[in-house]
């Protein structure tokens, strides 16, 4: 893969640096490995699902981080007690390892919750819009005279 140099964006956009930013951690996605498989719904206009398969792991296994735009979520299982017998695999198509995936969510995307039913973890988010960022009606006025 190619390294893509950001520079002349940082230079060239002033207050816009997190648009580099952005290009810059979708590029570090793609480093990542493809376990666990995950889907990312949209459930409605301002409403989204991310469903991870995660066979196998414990409620207790799985951390999910929010910092801020990015949701982390990684799990790590505990070893094996001692003394638990060994077990010997004819075929093993189940992974086990441990896993981190990073999602870079937009500005006002909120984490609703999350839960762990039938070895598939679903976080809800939603996105929020402020106020200040909705459609504002604009009266028109006779004359802009008639303000001063």
């Amino acid at each position: 893969m190619r390294s893509i140099d950001l520079t002349p964006l940082y230079r060239s956009f002033i207050g816009s640096d997190h648009l580099a930013s952005l290009i810059d951690a979708a590029t570090q996605s793609e480093k990542q490995s493809g376990y666990p498989p995950y889907n990312v719904e949209i459930l409605s206009e301002t409403k989204y699902r991310i469903t991870m398969a995660v066979a196998g792991f414990r409620q207790e296994e799985i951390n999910i981080e929010m910092l801020e735009n990015t949701l982390t979520i990684s799990g790590k299982k505990e070893p094996r007690e001692t003394g638990a017998p060994e077990r010997t695999f004819l075929h093993k198509g189940i992974s086990d390892r441990g896993f981190e995936r990073k999602f870079q969510l937009g500005d006002n995307v909120k984490v609703l919750g999350a839960d762990l039913e039938h070895g598939l973890l679903n976080i809800d988010m939603e996105r929020i819009l402020p106020e200040a960022k909705k459609p504002q009606k604009i009266a028109i006025s006779k004359r802009l005279s008639d303000l001063r």
